[in-house]
C-alpha cells in the first residue's frame, strides 16, 4: 500500500492556529471536512507522532506529516453480522482476514478502527468523534474477535485487564505437518530482527512469550490446534510454531511457500473476561471464518490439495 506524503512547518504567522484549519488552508482542494477525517483516521503526524485532535494547537517550527492513501482503495464497511456484543461500554467484532486492524502512515483509510469510527458515529452530533478506545491488535491477516471500549469509564479498565494478562486469549491454529505431543507449551524472549520484518527468539534482549497449545484434530500433513497466549507480543504465535518446525498454513513470512492457502489459518476464536464496568464474566466467540472451514473439510476429506503434500 503506498500513500500520497506532503509536509509543512508551522510559521510564525501561523502559529496558534487550528491544526485542522490550517490544513485546510494549507492544501488546495481540501477542506475542512476532510482534514479532520484525516486526522480522526491517524494521517496525521505532529511533530514524529500520529495526532487526533482536530483542534490541537500549533506553534512556530513544527513539522506536520500528512498521508493520504494513494490510488483506488475500497473500505472495510463494519456489517451487523460482524458485531458480537455491544453494550454502552464495550463493543466486540469478529475482524475478518485482509483488514488492517489501527491506521498506520501509509493507510489509514480501509481499517477496521475507521470502519468503527464510522459505525459509531452520530449523525445528529457531526463534530462529536466517538470515545473509541483500542486495547489489543491482530494481524492483517489474522480473523476473529476483538474488543473495544466506547466508554471513557471503560476504557482504563479494559487496558489494566490485558496489561495484566487477566484477558483470556483462545486461537485456532493450522499448522504444517503433525505433532507428537497432544498438549504442549513454548516459551522464549522475542525480538524484531533488523532484517526483513521479522521476529525471533533471542537469547536476551527480548520480551517474554509464552504460549500453549493442545491438539484438536491431526491430518497427514496438518494439525489443528487450540492456542492460548498469555503474553501479547508481535506475531507470537506465528514465530513458536515456525520455530518448532511447524508453521502456520498459509503463513508467507515464517512459513512455506505454496501451502495453497491465501493467508495464515490463524483465527482469534474466544476472549474471556471480566466487564470493566459491571465485572460480570464475559465470553466473546467469534465463528470460524469460511476459508478455514474449507481447508478443514478439504483436509477432512483427504484432500491434501497443492503445496500440502506429506511432508515426510
Amino acid at each position: 500500500m503506498t500513500a500520497e506524503v506532503w509536509r509543512e512547518t508551522v510559521t510564525a504567522e501561523a502559529a496558534g492556529e487550528r491544526l485542522d484549519q490550517f490544513l485546510a488552508r494549507s492544501r488546495e482542494g481540501l477542506s475542512r471536512t476532510l482534514a479532520r477525517k484525516l486526522i480522526e483516521l491517524g494521517g496525521v503526524h505532529l511533530d514524529g507522532r500520529r495526532v487526533r485532535r482536530c483542534g490541537q494547537t500549533l506553534a512556530a517550527g513544527q513539522r506536520i506529516e500528512v498521508y493520504r492513501d494513494a490510488g483506488p482503495l475500497e473500505p472495510f464497511v463494519l456489517q451487523e453480522h460482524h458485531l458480537l456484543f455491544r453494550d454502552p461500554y464495550l463493543l466486540a467484532v469478529n475482524k475478518p482476514a485482509g483488514v488492517e486492524t489501527q491506521p498506520t502512515p501509509a493507510r489509514f483509510r480501509g481499517t477496521l478502527y475507521a470502519a468503527l469510527l464510522d459505525f459509531l458515529h452520530d449523525p445528529f452530533r457531526p463534530l462529536d468523534r466517538p470515545a473509541l478506545g483500542m486495547v489489543q491488535r491482530l494481524d492483517r491477516d489474522t480473523s476473529g474477535v476483538m474488543v473495544f471500549s466506547i466508554h471513557p469509564r471503560a476504557h482504563k479498565a479494559l487496558t489494566t485487564s490485558f496489561a495484566e494478562h487477566r484477558v483470556v486469549k483462545c486461537y485456532l491454529a493450522l499448522v504444517q505437518g503433525r505433532l507428537s505431543t497432544e498438549t504442549g507449551e513454548f516459551s522464549s524472549l522475542l525480538a524484531r530482527s533488523r532484517q526483513g520484518n521479522r521476529v525471533r527468539s533471542v537469547e536476551r534482549g527480548g520480551k517474554e512469550a509464552v504460549t500453549r497449545f493442545r491438539v484438536l484434530e491431526r491430518f497427514p500433513q496438518a494439525t489443528l490446534v487450540e492456542v492460548e497466549i498469555l503474553t501479547g507480543r508481535t506475531h507470537q504465535i506465528r514465530v513458536h510454531f515456525a520455530e518448532a518446525g511447524h508453521p502456520l498454513l498459509g503463513d508467507r513470512k515464517y512459513g512455506i511457500a505454496g501451502s495453497g492457502c491465501e493467508r495464515q489459518m490463524l483465527h482469534a476464536f474466544r476472549l474471556s473476561l471480566n466487564h470493566p464496568v459491571t465485572a460480570a464474566p464475559l465470553v466473546l466467540e467469534a465463528p470460524l471464518p469460511p476459508d478455514m472451514r474449507a481447508v478443514l473439510a478439504r483436509l477432512r476429506a483427504g484432500d491434501a490439495g497443492p503445496g500440502l503434500a506429506d511432508p515426510g
